[in-house]
């Protein structure tokens, strides 16, 4: 009996095709889209393809509705919104605060396993790309979009109050175990686990955008987990819908943080007094400003030229404190920290309500709260780490996104915490029924040059506020115009009146306790995209699986193999490896669908109305003629130009692939 091959044709006992099936063979290799195995498709960036972008009106209008209707709330009713907010929080902490805690260690494990198994290789961007920033701004701009704000707000505040108050269960306190435990609980909520969400959201947006050619949307992450009908249609654009209400909130939070903490400092260096809310409204309304003119001024000039600015004044006051403060104190404490965060990690991973009700209580006040915090703010860091990361390699991506801020995190909390701790330890009167916003000046007025730190203070935390929300707003009219990669400036701006509004809100319903009103409306706005992390986990995998490079990866593998075993059959240890026509059954891809949709349909090139177009790769050609803005195209057999010589950016550096 004769046998049937995988592609339909005949074959004999000696595993050839039949002669008449020769024809057909050929035609079935020949089909594929544009003539090229998915094997060999350099990638595809979003820049390449021919999208039509404008405002979606229903992710837009759905969201906004929801969101003005919710200022109003809060303007209107604001005692009725805080015990809805009561009521919601009680219910997520109590029945969902599980699923925040495993979500995020379960994020840092697989983009750990991402880095660094063989899907590290992989680009996020076609073969051969350059990255656009160099190192130095490519950390500062994760840095400032990723963290800003929190350092100066908690810096001090949080170290100090764990080493007042420890965790449950973990030291005596005011001892110097209990140093030790707060700088490790501290580094825990703002290190790996928090910038490993971030990372989770930028390699899936990247990859897509720059290796796949999809939008920049949350949505077209999971196109090979519900297909593009779906991720186009209703399902896609509410995850676009809840990414833009998550961003909000959380972004709200930080300019509600920074308004006290600016508002605080108007206080010390004024004499005027206690701001009544007004006060902190117009310095929120002056700060919205300027993020709505950093924003659309756009990322190369804004965000980029803000960031580096920040990242030198926020060391200069952190080098300061270091040498004005305790020094020696504080060089044993930085190595001592990392080592018990690291020695305890696993420890205060597993902390929760099964240790009893304090357990539960602090989880519910801190850790659940960062991680909703973190959660919230994943989809516009995300997208925003995205745009700056094109080029890079995963590998190097999620060692620098999760290592770098983690260990400068480590540095700058255990500088303004182990300063206040010590200040403490020596009798100073800081710490006792202090505010977060109060505590941070409360540590420059314990040291020299206490007329002049203020103000360097509040530029940082400014910068800060202005970094994150230009990044939030422009990340919110991407998602709001299709993923348009410079969204119309009109969408920013409604954006960021929105996130001011939002921010005001937060301040009313918290009233003389901010802080818990600014907690509570995190956690519960959280809850839905902690959802769509857990599913996009699955469809990033999916689509790296099928990636390319893996797809040569596995070819490779094979083939080897199969010609070491033949080598070794017939010459023993004499032979050598060459490339011919194997034998059907016998090649490397024997077992792999190559004309399979799922290896193929993302590659085939479509016009602005959907419909297919033919494309010559080798020539970076589409036959109807249409070229990008920038009038050029990466060909498949092209050799990257060398960067010394094309480079406009003198200090950047570039990852080879």
């Amino acid at each position: 009996m004769p046998q049937v091959h995988k592609t339909g044709q005949h074959v004999g006992q000696d595993g050839k095709p039949h002669k008449e099936d020769h024809t057909l063979l050929q035609t079935i290799e020949e089909n594929y889209p544009h003539d090229i195995h998915p094997g060999l498709v350099p990638g595809i960036s979003v820049d390449e393809q021919r999208f039509k972008y404008g405002t979606d009106r229903l992710v837009f209008s759905l969201a906004a509705v929801l969101i003005l209707g919710f200022i109003a709330w809060g303007v209107i009713s604001t005692d009725s919104l805080k015990s809805v907010s009561d009521a919601a929080l009680s219910w997520v902490v109590a029945n969902t605060g599980w699923l925040f805690t495993s979500l995020v260690s379960l994020v840092l494990v697989f983009m750990i396993f991402i880095g660094f198994s063989k899907y590290g290789r992989i680009p996020l961007g076609t073969d051969g790309e350059k990255p656009e920033f160099s190192k130095f701004s490519w950390i500062a701009m994760m840095f400032s979009a990723g963290m800003g704000i929190g350092l100066f707000f908690f810096g001090p505040y949080e170290p100090l109050t764990y080493f007042i108050t420890p965790a449950p269960g973990t030291a005596a306190p005011e001892t110097a175990d209990a140093i030790h435990k707060a700088m490790a609980q501290t580094i825990f909520h703002w290190g790996l686990h928090a910038w490993a969400l971030y990372a989770l959201v930028g390699a899936a947006v990247a990859y897509g955008a720059y290796r796949r050619g999809r939008v920049p949307l949350m949505s077209s992450i999971f196109t090979s987990l519900f297909g593009k009908r779906q991720t186009e249609g209703v399902p896609g654009r509410l995850i676009d819908m809840f990414a833009i209400v998550a961003t909000l909130f959380g972004t709200a939070a930080s300019l509600g943080i920074g308004a006290l903490q600016v508002g605080r400092g108007v206080e010390i260096v004024s004499g005027i007094g206690k701001l009544p809310n007004a006060g902190l409204i117009l310095i929120i309304a002056i700060l919205s400003a300027a993020f709505v003119a950093s924003a659309v001024s756009g990322v190369g000039r804004g965000i980029r030229w803000l960031s580096n600015i920040n990242m030198t004044l926020a060391l200069v006051l952190a080098t300061f404190i270091f040498v004005a403060g305790p020094t020696l104190f504080l060089l044993n404490l930085v190595p001592a920290s990392l080592t018990e965060y690291l020695s305890e990690l696993l420890h205060m991973m597993s902390k929760g309500p099964s240790w009893g009700a304090d357990s539960a209580d602090f989880s519910a006040t801190w850790t659940v709260f960062y991680w909703a915090w973190w959660i919230s703010w994943s989809p516009f860091v995300g997208i925003f780490l995205a745009r700056i990361s094109r080029g890079r390699t995963l590998r190097e991506y999620v060692l620098y996104v999760l290592v770098v801020p983690t260990v400068v995190c480590a540095l700058a909390f255990s500088v303004f915490g182990g300063t206040a701790i010590w200040l403490r330890m020596n009798g100073a009167d800081i710490g006792t029924n202090a505010s977060p916003q109060d505590l941070f000046f409360s540590v420059l007025d314990q040291l020299p040059l206490a007329q002049i730190t203020p103000f360097l203070a509040m530029t940082c935390v400014a910068i800060f506020f202005v970094t994150s929300a230009d990044s939030a707003s422009v990340v919110m009219g991407i998602l709001s115009q299709r993923g348009k990669a410079e969204p119309d400036k009109k969408i920013v701006v409604f954006w960021g009146l929105a996130m001011m509004g939002i921010a005001v809100v937060m301040l009313l319903v918290g009233g003389n306790t901010a802080l818990e009103g600014l907690q509570n409306l995190i956690i519960v706005s959280a809850l839905p995209f902690a959802i769509i992390l857990l599913l996009m986990m699955i469809a990033f995998a999916k689509d790296l699986h099928t990636d390319p490079m893996m797809i040569r990866a596995e070819y490779a593998e094979q083939a080897i193999e199969n010609a070491v075993k033949a080598g070794i059959d017939e010459h023993g240890d004499d032979f050598a490896l060459t490339i011919e026509k194997a034998a059907v059954g016998h090649g490397a891809g024997e077992d792999f669908d190559s004309h399979g949709s799922g290896v193929t349909d993302w590659y085939q090139r479509h016009d602005e109305e959907g419909e297919p177009v033919d494309y010559d790769y080798k020539a970076g050609e589409y036959a109807d003629g249409w070229v990008p803005e920038d009038g050029t195209e990466p060909s498949i057999d092209s050799t990257p130009a060398d960067p010394q010589e094309q480079d406009p950016d003198p200090d950047a550096e570039y990852v080879k692939s």
